[in-house]
């Protein structure tokens, strides 16, 4: 049976995580965080970091860089607001609440489009790659952490076995490498840079996307 993933859902279940998402994800998440933050500083310019979460990670841009984060969550963004301030960060343009599948930007508005662990929390996702695509100003970046999922063997079926719990918590454990093909394939204009492991497990990559 497929699981169907809904935005209010979605936004729901991180409401509830923001009170302890950085105790409990942010040492998981530690290095693809750095990771992809250096692969957008070496671009530097307008980021718009999609599914900005608690703001964990805008102390790790460049000063020189302008700075746009947005998220469904509003709880996760208050968070965001709060560490913008903290770190005195003067380059963080807007914080806003907005549906990743649905971006209110013109097109080719950002030289950079960040994901962190984020296209696999999303309904659908290749919408969400659309809408990074669009966004994104030719000679500019996609850059992903995320999970990728098994095809075939074990553990395969373990993450669809799992997928209507971690659905409700606000994830997927269900997609594989061929689906970001299969996307790529689509848009004759994009070109994968850069496809590698992060940790923990191997279970994560770092994807980078040029247009």
């Amino acid at each position: 049976m497929t699981t169907v993933m809904r935005a209010e859902s979605v936004a729901g279940a991180y409401d509830r995580w923001a009170p302890i998402y950085d105790v409990v994800f942010g040492g998981v998440f530690k290095s693809g965080r750095a990771q992809t933050a250096e692969a957008a500083n070496r671009i530097g310019g307008k980021i718009l970091e999609a599914g900005l979460g608690t703001g964990i990670s805008l102390p790790l841009y460049r000063k020189d860089c302008r700075l746009t984060g947005i998220d469904l969550s509003p709880s996760m963004l208050e968070k965001a607001r709060e560490c913008a301030q903290r770190h005195g960060l003067t380059n963080v343009d807007a914080i806003e609440v907005m549906d990743v599948e649905q971006l209110r930007f013109p097109d080719e508005s950002f030289d950079v489009v960040i994901a962190q662990y984020v296209v696999t929390a999303v309904p659908d996702p290749e919408k969400a790659l659309d809408e990074f695509f669009r966004v994104l100003k030719p000679g500019g970046e996609i850059i992903i952490a995320t999970r990728i999922s098994a095809q075939g063997g074990i553990r395969d079926r373990i993450e669809k076995w799992l997928m209507p719990l971690t659905s409700r918590l606000g994830w997927r454990t269900e997609f594989p490498w061929s689906r970001y093909e299969a996307w790529a394939a689509t848009r004759p204009q994009l070109r994968l840079i850069e496809h590698r492991p992060l940790p923990p497990f191997g279970h994560f990559s770092l994807i980078r996307y040029g247009k």
